[in-house]
């Protein structure tokens, strides 16, 4: 049951009489701490709701009873707050992600989820906070929880790889010489199919915990090639033609992906998913000094996909080689041109994403983007 978390009283407003209202949520695992307030800024009243599916029918019944509800600032909308986040998008709601309020308005004010929701709240009435929330409904959503579960058997396997070769390097001199100059995938075979039923001592013990090694590889190679499988088609089916560009892989356009989200529309323009990757340049310009740099914001895993795509090109293809011999002889560092490759590689994606995007017809990355 809900719970008033202010000791003020609640300023209820008939429904048929009142104008619309603004819902802030800080949300957590067990409960979600909401705040209501007018468009003027006046605050009608917090409580807390659980976080289940009967505790978000209560949330919304409860701020609609203040007024019109249209728009709902959400804190951690990827995380605690994705559940709430899908059930006011089915009633209708305009859902903003909010950020953490900044220190200098805690030091000030405190910090209680009362605050923080009203805060939430606040930040969408004053338009600080303006980017919509990831929709996390679709097949984009299905990538995410593909490529995460890739990425721990990934870490898996490695760390049984780095084990069995500990192992190996201390076993005896017979059984390590028996193995000596097999390939990863030879090795692994060949030590799943030891023998030996005894594990007393050392010998015993250590082609026991080889085997074992072995055949968690072997187990965890087979989940990692079904992954890959799975997050190819659901690429191949959500996004068609992302991964026929030149230099983009099953993982690379996964992360893409799931940056950009299952609503990329949000995005508005090709320029803020280059933003939103950490490809757009910052100005760092003052007094004589007009130049800009890098963008050490966005999500670097998105990043360093573009950087992988751009090594490859680097590689294979003759167009982006060119590009780069060009503007280093221009005087342009490695830096700053890799940089401009993401920014143009950025752009051919969003084309992709967004069918229905209109950006510029460029064919190679702007000469003023460094």
């Amino acid at each position: 049951m809900p719970s008033i978390t202010q000791s003020a009283a609640p300023c209820h407003i008939p429904a048929d009489a009142a104008g619309e209202v603004l819902l802030g949520v800080d949300t957590h695992k067990d409960v979600h701490a909401a705040a209501v307030i007018t468009t003027l800024g006046a605050t009608l009243d917090g409580r807390t709701f659980p976080a289940t599916a009967e505790g978000y029918r209560q949330l919304v019944s409860w701020a609609r009873s203040f007024g019109m509800l249209r728009r709902a600032g959400i804190e951690c909308t990827g995380s605690y707050g994705a559940a709430l986040t899908r059930h006011l998008r089915t009633e209708g709601i305009e859902v903003t992600e909010v950020n953490q309020p900044d220190r200098a308005a805690r030091r000030r004010h405190g910090k209680t989820d009362a605050i923080d929701a009203e805060a939430a709240a606040r930040a969408v009435l004053s338009g600080r906070a303006t980017a919509t929330a990831k929709t996390s409904d679709g097949p984009v959503e299905m990538l995410r929880l593909f490529k995460l579960a890739k990425g721990s058997a990934i870490k898996s396997r490695t760390q049984a790889i780095n084990q069995l070769k500990s192992v190996l390097v201390c076993a005896d001199a017979e059984l390590r010489e028996s193995l000596a100059g097999l390939s990863n995938p030879k090795l692994f075979q060949q030590c799943a199919a030891l023998t030996g039923s005894e594990v007393f001592g050392p010998a015993g013990a250590a082609r026991h915990t080889l085997r074992l090694l072995a055949r968690r590889i072997q187990s965890l190679t087979e989940e990692i090639t079904e992954l890959t499988g799975r997050i190819t088609e659901a690429i191949t089916a959500s996004t068609p033609g992302l991964l026929e560009v030149n230099g983009v892989g099953p993982d690379s356009a996964a992360t893409l992906l799931i940056a950009a989200g299952d609503n990329p529309e949000r995005l508005g323009n090709e320029a803020s998913f280059a933003a939103l990757c950490g490809t757009s340049p910052v100005e760092a310009s003052s007094g004589k000094t007009q130049r800009r740099r890098l963008n050490r914001g966005g999500d670097r895993q998105a990043n360093a996909a573009l950087f992988r795509i751009i090594l490859s090109r680097l590689r294979w293809e003759s167009r982006t080689q060119e590009y780069m011999r060009r503007r280093l002889a221009e005087g342009k560092s490695r830096r700053e041109i890799i940089r401009c490759l993401k920014r143009y590689v950025a752009r051919e994606i969003y084309r992709i994403i967004v069918p229905k995007a209109t950006v510029g017809e460029r064919t190679e990355p702007a000469r003023d983007a460094a």
